[in-house]
């Protein structure tokens, strides 16, 4: 949801050529597979296509290729700390929902896969939320970029 999200969010901003946008799974027990059926009916109620995603596998090559890696979770995020290579690519590595919560908060997106159709809606909307103000922290430097270069 969130690599969909975001992708939203940087096309409507004319910033699609700027911004690379992956997701990866820790694990590779859903590689090449589509998001679950319910995801992808969550993100289509709200105007999102996710049926060309396909689920690949974390790689030490994506803390070189990336400068920002965002976890779901702090499950996810012990076991990517866990993958970076050196303290460069451990630095790279945040919690989405610490972009908007306080660290006193729970900084987890739950895992929508057990539960009801309520769930994935709620997930969705915390990483909507989330994920526009991840932007709105990336766009400045970003159109900086692009004006001196």
């Amino acid at each position: 949801m969130a690599e969909i999200v975001f992708r939203n969010i940087v096309t409507q901003a004319g910033l699609k050529e700027d911004i690379k946008i992956t997701s990866r799974g820790t694990g590779d027990w859903h590689v090449g597979e589509q998001a679950d059926a319910r995801t992808i009916a969550t993100l289509k109620a709200r105007g999102y296509s996710g049926e060309e995603h396909r689920a690949r596998k974390l790689s030490s090559a994506d803390f070189e290729n990336n400068d920002l890696i965002i976890a779901l979770d702090r499950t996810h995020l012990r076991v990517l700390k866990g993958f970076a290579p050196n303290q460069e690519a451990l630095d790279k590595v945040e919690l989405l929902m610490s972009l908007v919560r306080q660290p006193d908060d729970d900084l987890d997106v739950p895992d929508p896969y057990y539960s009801d159709e309520a769930m994935f809606n709620q997930v969705l909307t915390m990483i909507e939320e989330a994920c526009t103000a991840l932007f709105q922290q990336l766009e400045p430097a970003i159109r900086r970029k692009n004006n001196t270069a």
